[in-house]
């Protein structure tokens, strides 16, 4: 049986017409107010895949209003710990169900390798169950005694209606990172999905549906940032918003919730750097850089875009990398042994390929690998190396989020540390040596939220993620998400004995 799985999972599956997505509003899939919709296309080929609602103010505010009833009339925050982590552990049991379906779902719409969205899937179950642990076990207050007259302790509530806005890059692994930390917390959610991936989203709606959690609780307005993003951090009834993407987007969100004092989380851009001394073992650093950079389509918000090699390594570990990108297999995301594929939209296969012709006019030499022929129609960027590249250059400053990495030599450790700040993002860095002390001097120097050390970006899901300067404000995962962002904390103070009152006006 599971050989049989396997080898059905082996096969090439159809790029095929989905049907059209709606909205999902107080459990119940509709239209949008204004009727109208917009095409989801294709990464692989540029075809409608399917057409999408397009959500607008009256949307949000009609969805804002069903998770406000929903929270301060509906059973879901005020339900027993035990009793709504049911629903938590039903809907991550209901993703492994759907594990397989999901995993093509987002290969089809974001042009992500079908091998790395399986992986994906697992993941989104994983952060339910994770968070259903985290808030039987770790959601609970402080208690002191005050010179035994008071009882002082803590209690964590649930905000009431979260707003979370979620990018296309591993859109069904990242929603699910905010939706069940939101969930699980007490909270009632409406969900802004990235335009040009909808439909694992929608999967995600049909899954709360079937595990029937009370109406209003969930709800995912489709649309476009100016619009429903906008009106959505906005609306005076959503307490927070949680978003992940683009750096200038997130200092928008961050201006306008200003109005109406809300809490935000920002996960944003980044260009993290890679550096390899000479004395790290030099294929696992090559694995980890490669698999880094361009895994994800080179569309991870931590990729390790800046590498950074010791002189004298440099030459033969960029020999290593030009091997790699030629032999890194370019090609249909829904073939298992592909590695990369089509980037999201014809809007950033053009940004990025714009950003390839920068590189060549700032001195840069650069070395592609190969696009098949036959996948010409899709949005290929080949794996593309940029040689001799310095850190001031456009290309090792911005953030490209492509398949394109830059390469640049270093000779000291205190000059690879000042050229690693020398950028405006925060997000991640990696060193590679085998002298630990200075793996953790360096790891200790770079300005960034997470630091690995000989080890590529496993994640821990009981760990901070976020970063620091352009690239985000606040942490999410473990903890810190139930109990810094998700919930409140209320302070109450027990009197246990006569203590002294004074007595004004007697």
């Amino acid at each position: 049986m599971l050989a049989q799985k396997t080898a059905e999972q082996a096969k090439v599956r159809e790029h095929t017409r989905q049907p059209d997505v709606k909205l999902f509003i107080n459990g119940q899939f509709t239209e949008s107010e204004s009727g109208v919709y917009f095409d989801n296309p294709s990464p692989f080929t540029n075809e409608t895949i399917n057409r999408v609602a397009e959500g607008r103010k009256e949307d949000i505010d009609k969805a804002a209003q069903a998770a406000n009833k929903a929270f301060k009339e509906g059973p879901w925050g005020k339900m027993k710990v035990s009793e709504r982590m049911k629903y938590i552990e039903r809907i991550a049991d209901l993703i492994d169900e759907e594990a397989e379906e999901l995993s093509y779902l987002e290969s089809l719409d974001t042009g992500l390798p079908i091998a790395q969205t399986r992986n994906m899937a697992a993941r989104a179950a994983e952060n339910f169950r994770f968070y259903s642990r985290m808030v039987q076990t770790r959601m609970h207050g402080e208690a002191y005694m005050q010179n035994s007259e008071f009882v002082n302790y803590t209690v964590y509530n649930p905000l009431g209606v979260v707003g979370l806005i979620t990018p296309w890059n591993a859109p069904f692994m990242l929603t699910t990172w905010k939706v069940a930390p939101a969930l699980a917390t007490g909270n009632t959610v409406v969900l802004k999905p990235a335009e040009l991936s909808p439909l694992t989203a929608n999967k995600l709606a049909e899954i709360i549906q079937k595990a029937e959690l009370p109406e209003g609780v969930f709800n995912i307005v489709h649309g476009f940032g100016e619009t429903a993003g906008a009106s959505l951090v906005a609306h005076p009834s959503v307490e927070a918003i949680s978003f992940t993407g683009e750096t200038v987007t997130g200092s928008v969100i961050i201006k306008n919730s200003a109005d109406t004092l809300k809490k935000t989380s920002m996960e944003l851009g980044g260009k993290s750097p890679l550096i390899v001394f000479d004395d790290a073992d030099f294929d696992r650093a090559l694995d980890a850089a490669v698999w880094g950079l361009f895994s994800f389509n080179g569309e991870r918000c931590t990729a390790n875009s800046r590498v950074f090699l010791h002189k004298n390594i440099k030459e033969k570990f960029v020999e290593a990398l030009k091997q790699r990108v030629q032999n890194i297999k370019v090609g249909d995301p829904m073939d298992s042994s592909t590695q990369l594929g089509p980037l999201i939209d014809k809007g950033h296969f053009e940004k990025v390929k714009g950003y390839i012709e920068i590189a060549k006019e700032e001195g840069c030499e650069v070395i592609q690998g190969m696009v098949p022929e036959k996948f010409k129609a899709g949005n290929y960027v080949p794996p593309t190396l940029l040689l001799n590249a310095a850190n001031d250059m456009r290309v090792a400053q911005e953030e490209i989020f492509g398949p394109v990495m830059a390469v640049i030599e270093f000779e000291t450790e205190e000059e690879v540390i000042q050229a690693a700040n020398d950028v405006k993002y925060g997000l991640a860095g990696y060193v590679w040596t085998n002298d630990i002390k200075r793996g953790h001097r360096v790891a200790q120097a770079v300005d960034a939220g997470m630091l690995w050390i000989n080890a590529q970006n496993v994640r821990d899901l009981r760990i901070p993620f976020g970063g620091t300067k352009a690239s985000g404000i606040g942490r999410e995962g473990g903890h810190y998400a139930i109990l810094e962002f998700y919930t409140e904390p209320k302070v109450i103070h027990v009197a246990i004995g006569d203590h002294h009152i004074p007595q004004f006006g007697k």
